[in-house]
Protein backbone atom coordinates (compact mmCIF):
# COMPACT_ATOMS: atom_id res chain seq x y z
CA UNK A 1 0.00 0.00 0.00
CA UNK A 2 1.73 3.47 -1.26
CA UNK A 3 1.26 6.33 1.57
CA UNK A 4 2.18 9.57 0.52
CA UNK A 5 5.09 10.07 2.97
CA UNK A 6 6.64 6.38 2.29
CA UNK A 7 9.62 6.87 -0.12
CA UNK A 8 8.87 5.23 -3.64
CA UNK A 9 11.13 2.78 -3.16
CA UNK A 10 9.27 1.23 -0.20
CA UNK A 11 5.90 1.38 -2.05
CA UNK A 12 4.66 -2.45 -2.56
CA UNK A 13 4.08 -3.34 -6.05
CA UNK A 14 2.69 -6.89 -6.91
CA UNK A 15 3.18 -8.13 -3.25
CA UNK A 16 7.50 -6.43 -2.98
CA UNK A 17 8.64 -3.45 -2.02
CA UNK A 18 9.95 -1.74 -5.17
CA UNK A 19 13.36 -1.62 -4.19
CA UNK A 20 12.98 -5.58 -3.41
CA UNK A 21 12.14 -5.82 -7.11
CA UNK A 22 15.23 -3.97 -8.66
CA UNK A 23 17.85 -5.50 -6.06
CA UNK A 24 16.42 -8.95 -6.83
CA UNK A 25 16.90 -8.54 -10.85
CA UNK A 26 20.65 -7.11 -9.98
CA UNK A 27 20.94 -10.56 -7.91
CA UNK A 28 19.56 -13.31 -10.34
CA UNK A 29 22.82 -11.95 -12.95
CA UNK A 30 25.99 -14.67 -12.26
CA UNK A 31 27.88 -12.19 -12.55
CA UNK A 32 26.82 -9.55 -10.48
CA UNK A 33 29.52 -10.11 -7.40
CA UNK A 34 26.94 -7.84 -4.76
CA UNK A 35 24.69 -5.18 -4.52
CA UNK A 36 25.26 -1.86 -2.62
CA UNK A 37 21.86 0.26 -1.86
CA UNK A 38 22.63 3.75 -1.72
CA UNK A 39 20.31 5.27 1.22
CA UNK A 40 18.85 8.56 2.48
CA UNK A 41 20.92 10.40 4.13
CA UNK A 42 18.25 11.14 6.67
CA UNK A 43 16.03 8.73 8.93
CA UNK A 44 15.23 5.51 6.76
CA UNK A 45 13.64 3.22 9.13
CA UNK A 46 12.20 1.09 6.34
CA UNK A 47 14.80 0.01 5.28
CA UNK A 48 15.65 -2.39 8.08
CA UNK A 49 12.02 -3.70 7.57
CA UNK A 50 12.90 -5.16 4.19
CA UNK A 51 15.64 -7.61 5.32
CA UNK A 52 17.99 -7.14 2.41
CA UNK A 53 21.08 -5.93 4.31
CA UNK A 54 21.32 -9.95 6.13
CA UNK A 55 21.87 -11.42 2.42
CA UNK A 56 25.77 -11.57 2.38
CA UNK A 57 25.53 -9.83 -1.20
CA UNK A 58 23.80 -6.97 -0.34
CA UNK A 59 25.30 -4.24 1.72
CA UNK A 60 23.65 -0.49 2.28
CA UNK A 61 25.43 2.95 2.21
CA UNK A 62 24.20 6.97 3.27
CA UNK A 63 23.75 8.59 0.24
CA UNK A 64 24.54 12.44 -0.66
CA UNK A 65 22.20 15.75 -1.38
CA UNK A 66 22.69 15.00 -5.42
CA UNK A 67 22.27 11.90 -7.60
CA UNK A 68 26.02 12.35 -8.41
CA UNK A 69 26.88 12.55 -4.51
CA UNK A 70 24.79 9.56 -3.74
CA UNK A 71 26.27 7.48 -6.76
CA UNK A 72 29.86 8.37 -5.36
CA UNK A 73 29.13 7.55 -1.81
CA UNK A 74 28.07 4.56 -3.54
CA UNK A 75 31.27 3.56 -5.55
CA UNK A 76 33.37 4.72 -2.53
CA UNK A 77 31.62 2.12 -0.41
CA UNK A 78 32.14 -0.63 -2.73
CA UNK A 79 36.14 -0.01 -2.89
CA UNK A 80 35.62 -0.45 1.05
CA UNK A 81 34.07 -2.97 0.22
CA UNK A 82 36.92 -4.70 -1.79
CA UNK A 83 36.07 -2.95 -5.12
CA UNK A 84 38.88 -2.29 -7.76
CA UNK A 85 38.86 0.52 -9.89
CA UNK A 86 39.46 -1.93 -13.33
CA UNK A 87 35.90 -3.57 -11.91
CA UNK A 88 32.74 -2.88 -14.31
CA UNK A 89 29.77 -1.65 -12.17
CA UNK A 90 26.03 -1.00 -12.80
CA UNK A 91 24.29 1.56 -11.49
CA UNK A 92 20.74 1.41 -11.66
CA UNK A 93 17.30 3.60 -9.87
CA UNK A 94 15.72 1.86 -7.31
CA UNK A 95 12.38 3.36 -9.21
CA UNK A 96 12.31 1.36 -12.16
CA UNK A 97 11.73 -2.56 -10.34
CA UNK A 98 10.54 -4.10 -13.80
CA UNK A 99 13.99 -3.81 -15.29
CA UNK A 100 14.74 -7.77 -16.12
CA UNK A 101 17.82 -10.02 -15.61
CA UNK A 102 17.55 -10.50 -19.96
CA UNK A 103 18.03 -7.05 -20.30
CA UNK A 104 20.85 -6.65 -18.01
CA UNK A 105 22.34 -9.50 -18.74
CA UNK A 106 22.31 -8.25 -22.90
CA UNK A 107 23.63 -4.74 -21.39
CA UNK A 108 26.89 -6.70 -19.73
CA UNK A 109 27.48 -8.52 -22.89
CA UNK A 110 27.50 -6.18 -25.32
CA UNK A 111 29.67 -3.20 -23.63
CA UNK A 112 32.22 -6.01 -22.73
CA UNK A 113 35.40 -4.51 -21.34
CA UNK A 114 34.41 -1.45 -23.03
CA UNK A 115 35.98 1.49 -21.48
CA UNK A 116 33.23 4.24 -22.14
CA UNK A 117 30.94 1.66 -20.78
CA UNK A 118 27.54 1.63 -21.94
CA UNK A 119 23.77 1.93 -20.59
CA UNK A 120 20.56 0.65 -21.58
CA UNK A 121 17.64 2.94 -23.72
CA UNK A 122 15.31 3.01 -26.17
CA UNK A 123 14.70 5.17 -29.94
CA UNK A 124 12.35 7.60 -29.31
CA UNK A 125 9.45 6.68 -31.18
CA UNK A 126 7.12 9.24 -30.45
CA UNK A 127 6.45 13.07 -31.89
CA UNK A 128 8.42 15.66 -29.55
CA UNK A 129 7.07 18.90 -29.12
CA UNK A 130 9.00 21.84 -27.22
CA UNK A 131 6.44 24.18 -25.20
CA UNK A 132 7.02 27.87 -24.97
CA UNK A 133 6.53 29.77 -21.09
CA UNK A 134 2.52 29.68 -21.82
CA UNK A 135 1.83 26.06 -22.17
CA UNK A 136 2.02 26.27 -25.72
CA UNK A 137 3.90 24.13 -28.72
CA UNK A 138 6.80 26.43 -29.90
CA UNK A 139 8.37 24.23 -32.04
CA UNK A 140 8.51 20.58 -33.22
CA UNK A 141 11.51 18.87 -32.13
CA UNK A 142 13.65 16.55 -34.39
CA UNK A 143 13.37 13.13 -32.64
CA UNK A 144 15.85 11.64 -35.29
CA UNK A 145 18.88 9.39 -33.25
CA UNK A 146 17.46 10.49 -30.33
CA UNK A 147 17.24 7.33 -27.52
CA UNK A 148 15.45 7.78 -23.92
CA UNK A 149 17.75 6.91 -21.53
CA UNK A 150 17.52 4.18 -18.95
CA UNK A 151 19.40 2.29 -16.29
CA UNK A 152 21.04 -0.20 -15.14
CA UNK A 153 24.20 1.80 -16.36
CA UNK A 154 27.80 0.52 -16.88
CA UNK A 155 31.13 1.71 -16.29
CA UNK A 156 34.60 0.74 -14.85
CA UNK A 157 34.60 2.09 -11.42
CA UNK A 158 37.74 4.40 -11.68
CA UNK A 159 36.48 6.19 -14.82
CA UNK A 160 33.35 6.73 -13.16
CA UNK A 161 34.80 8.38 -10.07
CA UNK A 162 36.34 10.28 -11.95
CA UNK A 163 33.66 11.59 -14.30
CA UNK A 164 31.42 12.03 -11.17
CA UNK A 165 34.35 14.26 -9.44
CA UNK A 166 35.13 16.56 -12.36
CA UNK A 167 31.49 17.96 -12.40
CA UNK A 168 30.74 17.86 -8.54
CA UNK A 169 29.64 22.04 -9.56
CA UNK A 170 27.87 20.77 -12.14
CA UNK A 171 24.49 19.09 -12.29
CA UNK A 172 23.93 15.81 -14.93
CA UNK A 173 21.06 13.85 -14.88
CA UNK A 174 22.97 10.64 -15.19
CA UNK A 175 26.21 9.05 -14.99
CA UNK A 176 26.53 9.00 -18.53
CA UNK A 177 26.25 12.30 -18.72
CA UNK A 178 29.51 12.63 -16.55
CA UNK A 179 31.48 10.29 -18.83
CA UNK A 180 30.52 12.27 -22.25
CA UNK A 181 31.68 15.54 -19.80
CA UNK A 182 35.54 13.49 -20.15
CA UNK A 183 34.96 12.60 -23.77
CA UNK A 184 33.51 8.91 -23.78
CA UNK A 185 30.91 7.75 -25.53
CA UNK A 186 29.10 5.09 -23.96
CA UNK A 187 27.19 2.67 -26.52
CA UNK A 188 23.18 2.27 -26.43
CA UNK A 189 22.61 -0.98 -25.67
CA UNK A 190 18.83 -1.79 -26.44
CA UNK A 191 16.61 -1.98 -23.31
CA UNK A 192 12.85 -2.43 -22.73
CA UNK A 193 10.01 -0.04 -23.29
CA UNK A 194 8.73 -1.10 -20.14
CA UNK A 195 11.51 -0.71 -17.74
CA UNK A 196 10.11 2.94 -16.74
CA UNK A 197 11.19 5.29 -13.60
CA UNK A 198 7.82 5.05 -11.14
CA UNK A 199 7.55 8.72 -11.11
CA UNK A 200 3.46 8.88 -11.70
CA UNK A 201 0.82 7.74 -8.81
CA UNK A 202 -0.36 5.78 -12.28
CA UNK A 203 2.89 4.50 -12.77
CA UNK A 204 2.07 1.97 -9.91
CA UNK A 205 -0.62 0.33 -11.56
CA UNK A 206 1.04 -0.81 -14.50
CA UNK A 207 4.33 -1.55 -13.18
CA UNK A 208 2.23 -3.87 -10.67
CA UNK A 209 0.87 -6.18 -13.56
CA UNK A 210 4.47 -5.65 -15.42
CA UNK A 211 5.97 -7.25 -12.42
CA UNK A 212 3.07 -9.64 -12.16
CA UNK A 213 3.41 -10.75 -15.76
CA UNK A 214 7.56 -11.57 -14.81
CA UNK A 215 6.32 -13.42 -11.82
CA UNK A 216 3.57 -15.87 -13.97
CA UNK A 217 6.40 -15.93 -16.71
CA UNK A 218 9.21 -16.72 -14.45
CA UNK A 219 6.91 -19.84 -12.53
CA UNK A 220 5.72 -21.03 -16.03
Amino acid sequence: MASDDLPKQYHRLAGRSVLAWSVDALRQISGVAGVMVVRARGDDRDWARLGLESAADVRSCRGGRTRQASVLAGLEALRDWGAADGDRILIHDAARPAVTPVAIRRLIEAVGDDPDGGLLAVPVRDTLKRADEHGRVSETADRTGLWQAMTPQLFPLGRLHEALVACTDTAVTDEAQAMERRGARPRLVIGDPGNIKYTYPDDARWLAHALEDQQRGASG
